[in-house]
């Protein structure tokens, strides 16, 4: 017998909000990038597919909705079967660290298991908007924690008492994994905010021009408008180099494209994107240290720097191993015996995705990696262009940010290998996908 489906709806959107609830959980336990921590997020991750099976079959659901479900599940899964590869020895594919390739097995399939959940379960426009809320608080959250911390000159963070440096890190353990998680979250922010501008192209009087500003203040667009100061600062006072530098250059890059891809740009669209850059980097930044990003960015030079030199001597050990990889996870194992000592320091990734997924995975997957990436940034480039509805435009805008910030942050540092940054990218990944396909809100019943 097939149960009422009266009840479909709350259980649906419960489990909609507990997933949500698991992209907030993500970075509070030092980005979980520890084994216990991302334990944890896999065992929640669990507990709602357990709910999702137990929904499905007493409602007889179908468990897949939609065929753009297969794109956003795609990347995880084939890392995954790569891994599979390595760690069975199979058509020349090995490992040279069973253990670690095991671990990213796990993230991967758990990853999977997320998107996929995601998928099933945002399935309209106010779905999506409450995903993206939920986004932009943890941001916010995120970096108001971080900032806290860092003006009040603690030694030690609240959570777990870690010494704290001169760079606001938030919960994560490296500075530069806060900044790039406050970035994407930004990213996100700053694509609604542009959404709600308004489209009109008419001329205002004086006191229709003061009546809309009125109106602005008294909107959800002030709430979003402080929240991207907030997290600006944040970004600034983590010193992050390509954090910061990343994060303007695709603002620049997106907006450039915006203003030729709209059909009808918001007309205050240039001005809001000027005054993040006046206002808020320049003006407010010099308050909270962006003198000293500055510093860092003149006083970079390659003599000071080993980051380029983990690359070089990288080189070799991707031209041996570039078509079947090293084995998932394996860089820190490998590594230390290809390193030539004109450096000190042990390196356990190799500060840049790019060239780490390569020794790993190999240079064919690494590339499908890619052409996933960039399916997902045309998608997001086309709800901006094709799509009417304010939100999918503007999340189509903020994931396309995030992606071009997140290939920029990905050359020089290593982002993806945390599990809280992985995680949030990839959801965002979902997000643009979704904006393109997902019905229209005057469509719903």
């Amino acid at each position: 017998m097939i149960a009422s489906t009266s009840a479909l709806p709350r259980f649906q959107r419960t489990l909609l909000w507990c997933l949500i609830a698991i992209v907030f959980f993500a970075p509070w336990p030092l980005g979980s990038n520890r084994i216990w921590a991302w334990s944890l997020l896999h065992t929640l991750i669990a507990l709602m597919a357990i709910g999702h099976v137990l929904v499905s079959a007493w409602f007889r659901q179908p468990w897949w909705h939609h065929k753009y479900q297969a794109l956003i599940v795609a990347g995880p899964l084939l890392v995954a079967a790569v891994l599979c590869l390595q760690l069975q020895a199979v058509a020349g594919f090995s490992t040279a660290d069973p253990f670690q390739s095991t671990m990213m097995l796990q993230r991967s399939l758990y990853l999977a298991l997320f998107l996929y959940l995601l998928s099933q379960y945002c399935r309209n426009h106010d779905d999506l908007k409450l995903l993206l809320t939920g986004i932009i608080l943890t941001g916010t959250l995120q970096a108001a924690y971080g900032s806290s911390i860092y003006l009040a000159g603690m030694h030690g963070s609240w959570f777990f008492n870690l010494p704290e440096l001169d760079r606001a890190r938030g919960s994560f353990v490296y500075q530069n994994h806060f900044a790039n998680y406050i970035a994407l979250c930004l990213a996100l922010a700053i694509g609604w905010m542009l959404s709600e501008l308004s489209r009109q192209q008419r001329t205002l009087s004086f006191r229709q021009w003061l009546r809309e500003l009125s109106t602005a203040l008294l909107s959800q667009k002030v709430l979003l408008r402080l929240a991207v100061v907030v997290m600006i600062l944040a970004l600034v006072m983590s010193r992050s180099r390509m954090g910061n530098a990343g994060f303007f250059a695709a603002l620049a890059i997106v907006s450039l494209l915006a203003l030729w891809l709209y059909r009808n740009p918001p007309r205050w669209l240039k001005p809001v994107v000027l005054s993040i850059f006046v206002l808020d980097m320049i003006i407010i930044g010099s308050m909270f240290g962006v003198d000293k990003v500055k510093e860092r960015l003149q006083e970079t030079s390659f003599a000071s720097e080993t980051r380029d030199e983990v690359v070089l001597h990288s080189i070799p050990l991707l031209q041996e191993h570039w078509l079947t990889g090293t084995g998932g996870g394996s860089f820190y194992t490998v590594f230390p015996g290809w390193q030539q000592y004109s450096f000190a320091g042990f390196y356990d990734h190799a500060h840049n995705d790019y060239l780490q997924f390569a020794i790993e995975l190999g240079v064919p997957v690494t590339m499908l990696l890619g052409l996933w990436l960039l399916i997902a940034l045309w998608l997001a480039l086309r709800s901006m262009q094709q799509r009417q509805t304010k939100l999918y435009q503007g999340v189509g805008f903020g994931a396309a940010m995030a992606m071009v910030h997140m290939l920029f942050h990905s050359s020089v540092d290593f982002s993806l290998q945390a599990p809280a940054n992985t995680l949030l990218f990839c959801t965002i990944l979902a997000m643009a996908v979704m904006a393109r396909y997902l019905p229209a809100k005057r469509r719903q019943s």
